[in-house]
């Protein structure tokens, strides 16, 4: 009986062996020939999973520190690799850059991305670059870009105003996460459909926090991969009514968007007023090419514009505030800049941003620190590559951690310091691999020139016309939650003082 148990069990274990080298092969496809990046030791089905501990972009840079700049990771049925290095991201971004211009499937973006026709998700190919040209000319080209400074320069200054009335009333508790989430989605609305978010009547009452807060809850969910995706079956049961969740928020949106799109549709008025906004231009493509143009389309655009150009300028110009309370001889230094420069006659304005160049240090610097989005919208090449020496197989996901990236001592020095100066020096387009806050190559974000302006505006303005302290001695937490844009642990509460050498040009907006 002994001898015939003990063979079982011989038999056994090599029968599983074998099963697990046979489920490997089926699940990842990977060709053994190849050299694969340096991977850590992974467990049967779930992989590397068991390695995530902590907020994703973390733990991902704890494997860096260990495995290499270029690592392989296997999540379930899906295989990523990660890079965080200068030279491995140029390599990925310039040899490889149109093997890396597709985005990978998942089970938001099934639902998210209007049948994947989304700029920011659509495959490579002729509809992508349409829909880029034609959101770069409408929305985001230098010329659409001066056009819309009027309508950014307007929404400062409400929110000036208003700081200066809630001062006058002798209250000088700010929340500076709630105006800053006013003016950014304000200046979005009106550039898409002409007319505010919230209204300046009741930007600082309840029912204005109710409609920001509306809007925020509509269109801060990304386009994220999540346990579905590694583990098909789990969609198939409904697993913890992830699908579900997705496809009520997918609703709200659309009812939302295409509510924005019939009403400027049924607006009588003459073509050049009702261009004026996005969607008016979008209505009049449509109305040229009515089989391409769709009100699908129409709304893949709006939403991009919602998702990607308003939580990040909200989040770090709220970062950008934080850092310099914590750094007052920054602030002091880029008072100095606008009070050198623009003086206190007039409100800055978008046409004097070249001349303070230090506040463009301090907006860089950051987005270094708090990157947008910490890992890169991820990319899936379309046919097999090489990077660092490594074969990458095709079909994988490519993830750039730009948060291990820019906080690298071997790419930065001091790099957990905030030290805007660092940036005088540095020539953008020779270091343009050490800094990619916005990605790299035919995939980065279209948006980013619109970002800096909407940043680089309320920042400059707050520290024109207010001086500004911390309401509590303790330092300001800057820890990050789990969501996908680093927004801070609490809302950021300062005490507001109106400049002596302001207070003429306050009263009179």
């Amino acid at each position: 009986m002994e001898p015939d148990l003990y063979s079982y069990l011989i038999f056994f274990f090599f029968f599983f062996c074998v099963l697990l080298v046979i489920l490997k092969r089926l699940l990842f496809h990977i060709n053994t020939t190849n050299k694969l990046p340096p991977s850590p030791p992974a467990l049967p089905l779930i992989g590397h999973l068991y390695l995530i501990k902590n907020v994703l972009h973390r733990s991902l840079t704890e494997l860096s520190h260990r495995y290499g700049p270029v690592f392989f990771l296997r999540f379930g049925c899906r295989s990523f690799v990660v890079v965080s290095s200068p030279s491995a991201i140029e390599e990925c971004f310039t040899e490889n850059d149109i093997v890396l211009a597709n985005r990978p499937h998942s089970v938001a973006a099934d639902h998210f991305s209007y049948d994947y026709t989304a700029f920011v998700w659509a495959p490579y190919g002729h509809v992508w670059r349409a829909i880029r040209r034609l959101t770069n000319s409408e929305a985001f080209s230098f010329n659409s870009l001066q056009k819309s400074s009027v309508i950014r320069e307007g929404e400062i200054r409400i929110i000036l105003q208003s700081f200066y009335r809630i001062c006058k009333r002798g209250s000088r508790s700010i929340d500076l996460n709630h105006w800053v989430s006013v003016y950014t989605l304000n200046i979005a609305m009106r550039i898409v459909a002409g007319k505010c978010t919230v209204g300046r009547e009741d930007a600082g009452n309840e029912l204005g926090k109710k409609k920001r807060k509306e809007i925020r809850d509509i269109f801060t969910t990304s386009i994220t991969m999540n346990s579905c995706d590694f583990f098909p079956v789990l969609r198939w049961i409904g697993y913890k009514g992830l699908e579900r969740s997705m496809i009520s928020l997918q609703n709200k949106r659309d009812k939302f968007l295409q509510g924005l799109v019939d009403e400027i549709r049924r607006d009588k008025l003459d073509k050049e007023k009702k261009n004026a906004s996005l969607i008016g231009s979008l209505l009049f493509h449509q109305d040229q090419e009515p089989d391409f143009y769709s009100d699908q389309l129409i709304r893949s655009i709006l939403m991009i514009m919602f998702v990607a150009g308003t939580e990040t300028s909200i989040v770090t110009t709220e970062w950008a505030m934080s850092l310099l309370l914590s750094h007052p001889e920054a602030m002091n230094k880029l008072r100095r800049e606008i009070d050198n420069n623009i003086g206190h006659r007039r409100l800055l304005d978008e046409s004097d941003l070249p001349k303070l160049p230090y506040l463009r240090c301090i907006v860089n610097e950051t987005m270094r620190l708090y990157p947008p989005a910490p890992l890169l919208l991820p990319h899936c090449p379309s046919e097999d590559f090489t990077v660092g020496g490594y074969d990458i197989p095709k079909g994988s996901t490519l993830i750039v951690n730009a948060w291990a990236m820019q906080r690298d001592p071997k790419v930065w020095e001091e790099p957990e310091m905030f030290k805007p100066e660092r940036f005088e020096a540095m020539e953008m387009e020779r270091e343009r691999f050490n800094f990619v806050p916005f990605g790299v190559g035919r995939r980065a974000c279209p948006g980013a020139n619109m970002g800096i302006r909407n940043i680089s505006l309320a920042v400059g303005s707050f520290i024109q016309c207010f001086d500004w302290r911390k309401i509590e001695e303790d330092e300001i937490n800057t820890s990050y939650t789990t969501r996908i844009t680093l927004s801070m642990a609490k809302p950021l509460e300062v005490m507001c003082i109106p400049r002596q050498e302001s207070i003429q040009l306050l009263s009179q907006l």
